[in-house]
């Protein structure tokens, strides 16, 4: 497992806290140097602190194109530019359906699905101008399978990047870029714990093949094998990770 990437630059968004912490760790311990990213520039900064092996924190929203090219031209100048892209930064919501507005929806998918599109624009650009065979890696959620209620927009975008990643795919495979996505099921990460999705894992757990939790290291696995060469032959895939929640 660990130096399988060394030499590697990984940029995982929304790594303050929860599964996209446990992904940079799992990253960092395999040996690439990762870009820890968040709008929360005091957690980014503590994460990175904490996983060290090289970790450096970046502040971003990833909402916002200036903020995004701005990271993209930190990372180029400290280590050359990315080889490994985590899209994970997302707003969890628990909305009802009559009180989903615009302003509602346009958050959401400004952020979790324009927000991907921003981020994996500035990287392939990045990883074909350095002619490197790159990883786009995007988490999406298990809730596109099971249409979760008081999530319509989070579905939605969800959704759209698993179509995004298998459009993503057949553009990029001609440079050795590969992309694929990974939908989590109901994972006991902080942002979890902290809203009204903390109350489902007793409804979840019994829908669930391989009974438990999940944790956000279940998820950092995946992704560490869709990041290395291993993957290298996969593309265009979305990959379930909830226990056989959702079976298709």
């Amino acid at each position: 497992m660990g130096g399988r990437l060394t030499g590697k630059t990984a940029l995982v968004t929304g790594a303050a806290q929860g599964i996209g912490k446990a992904i940079a760790e799992r990253l960092a311990a395999d040996g690439a140097t990762v870009v820890v990213s968040d709008i929360n520039a005091e957690g980014a900064s503590a994460a990175a602190a904490a996983i060290g092996h090289g970790a450096f924190a970046i502040t971003a929203d990833i909402s916002d194109p200036e903020a995004v090219a701005a990271m993209f031209a930190a990372i180029h100048g400290k280590t050359g530019g990315v080889d490994i892209l985590v899209n994970n930064a997302s707003i969890v919501p628990f909305v009802a359906w009559d009180d989903v507005d615009l302003d509602h929806w346009r958050k959401i998918i400004d952020v979790n699905l324009t927000g991907t599109f921003i981020v994996t624009r500035a990287a392939t650009d990045q990883m074909r101008a350095a002619n490197k065979a790159g990883r786009v890696i995007s988490i999406a959620s298990n809730t596109f399978f099971a249409g979760t209620p008081n999530m319509a927009a989070y579905v939605a975008a969800k959704g759209g990047i698993i179509g995004f990643t298998r459009a993503l795919a057949t553009e990029l495979g001609q440079y050795g870029i590969t992309a694929n996505a990974l939908t989590p099921g109901l994972i006991e990460s902080d942002g979890v714990k902290d809203s009204p999705h903390n109350e489902a894992f007793g409804f979840v757990d019994m829908l669930q093949a391989v009974k438990g939790k999940g944790q956000p290291e279940h998820i950092a696995d995946v992704v560490s094998f869709l990041a290395s060469d291993d993957a290298r032959w996969m593309t265009g895939q979305t990959l379930n990770v909830d226990a056989g929640m959702v079976r298709y």
